[in-house]
């Protein structure tokens, strides 16, 4: 699974002028599934996230994890993170699992993310989102498991 992360003071997902989903302080992730993933990665995915120390301590140093600070998480699909740019001028996404298996890969990313004990929103999976956020930092960190 590939997921770019980008700890922020709040973050929203529209769908059709509604929010569907958002957080205060924590973390926007965008998530993809790709081919051959299973849930193992899903789980080693959330895992990592929920100790990886990228939030600032009293000195101002990225010492403390999501979980360190109470913060949240929103969580949005991202297909287009599988795009291979490596010939002609239009990306490919062969790369990201198929349709119905991502979908079932978010979800249970998700749910790993809410396991740790993250309060977790979500986007919807296919639908044309509006994402909005405010980059506490800014901090974007890329992720591949």
């Amino acid at each position: 699974m590939r997921a770019v992360l980008q700890r922020v003071s709040e973050a929203a997902v529209r769908v059709e002028g509604e929010v569907i989903g958002q957080t205060g302080p924590g973390l926007l992730i965008l998530v993809c599934a790709m081919q051959d993933d299973t849930e193992a990665e899903a789980d080693q995915l959330a895992a990592k996230i929920a100790k990886l120390r990228i939030f600032p301590d009293a000195a101002g140093k990225m010492n403390l994890s999501i979980r360190d600070i109470g913060g949240a998480a929103l969580v949005v699909s991202q297909f287009t993170l599988a795009a291979d740019t490596s010939r002609g001028n239009r990306p490919g996404f062969s790369t990201a699992a198929p349709p119905a298996e991502g979908e079932r890969l978010y979800d249970c990313f998700a749910e790993r993310m809410r396991a740790q004990g993250i309060a977790t929103e979500t986007g919807r999976f296919g639908a044309d989102m509006k994402v909005s956020l405010v980059n506490d930092g800014p901090v974007t960190i890329w992720m591949e498991v």
